[in-house]
């Protein structure tokens, strides 16, 4: 069920049955948590919003006793202030979102805040901090990216895995022919200056890694893993009724 989708009176006839005959809680509401920033000459701004909305919109599928919350596209990316387009509320409105919205979904038996931005890490983990110690079940995912070993550039925004997954997503939105390569620097050497100045102190055309060698399929590969991740993360922390029938 897609939340948005239903009436009030569909929600609570889904949640009146709360838990099934092994004592699982449901509904689980799933919030895609995107980002409206710079992806570099070649992806568009909601590059983080589609992966989280692909992801969480698989994982209905997946696994029962879920539902797809509406998505939250404008967050935390003030590290890249600077280049047109971004738009952020920065860390500490994020995290009130988060709270609040954890809150005003008692109705439910958990929450999922599916990220697809890094920059929402700090933000999503004091959300869920804070709603967890207030008795609530409340949880933020985040794909495991594949970092280099090899010393050589970090594929950190808008680089091969971020355009793979958008050739696999929507390959009318990846511009492929205008990719460019960031800094050929290794990412213990991009650190201090990306942390003090921003993407753009860094990267002139807002790339950390090299699109080359992305295709569709690699993004499919990428998306299905993710996938597979989440609904296991979800099946092994889902709520559980302490007084089954």
């Amino acid at each position: 069920m897609r939340l948005g989708e239903a009436t009030w009176n569909e929600v609570d006839a889904a949640t009146r049955s709360m838990a099934d005959e092994d004592g699982v809680l449901s509904p689980i509401i799933l919030i895609p948590v995107g980002s409206t920033e710079q992806h570099g000459p070649h992806l568009p701004l909601n590059t983080d919003t589609l992966v989280a909305e692909e992801i969480a919109g698989r994982t209905l599928h997946r696994t029962s006793g879920l539902m797809l919350g509406p998505t939250i596209s404008i967050t935390a990316s003030g590290e890249h202030a600077g280049f047109a387009g971004t738009l952020s509320i920065g860390t500490e409105v994020m995290t009130q979102v988060a709270i609040e919205l954890g809150r005003s979904a008692d109705w439910a038996a958990g929450v999922v805040f599916v990220n697809g931005h890094g920059g929402n890490h700090e933000a999503l983990t004091a959300a869920v901090e804070l709603l967890t110690s207030e008795g609530r079940s409340v949880m933020s995912w985040w794909p495991k990216w594949r970092r280099r070993t090899d010393g050589g550039p970090p594929d950190l925004h808008a680089g091969r895995i971020e355009t793979s997954l958008m050739l696999a997503i929507d390959p009318g939105l990846a511009r492929f022919e205008l990719s460019e390569a960031g800094p050929d620097v290794p990412l213990d050497d991009l650190l201090p200056a990306l942390r003090s100045g921003g993407v753009r102190s860094v990267s002139p055309n807002g790339v950390l890694g090299d699109p080359e060698g992305a295709s569709g399929a690699e993004g499919e590969r990428f998306v299905n893993d993710f996938v597979d991740d989440l609904v296991l993360t979800i099946e092994s922390w889902r709520p559980i009724d302490p007084t089954p029938a």
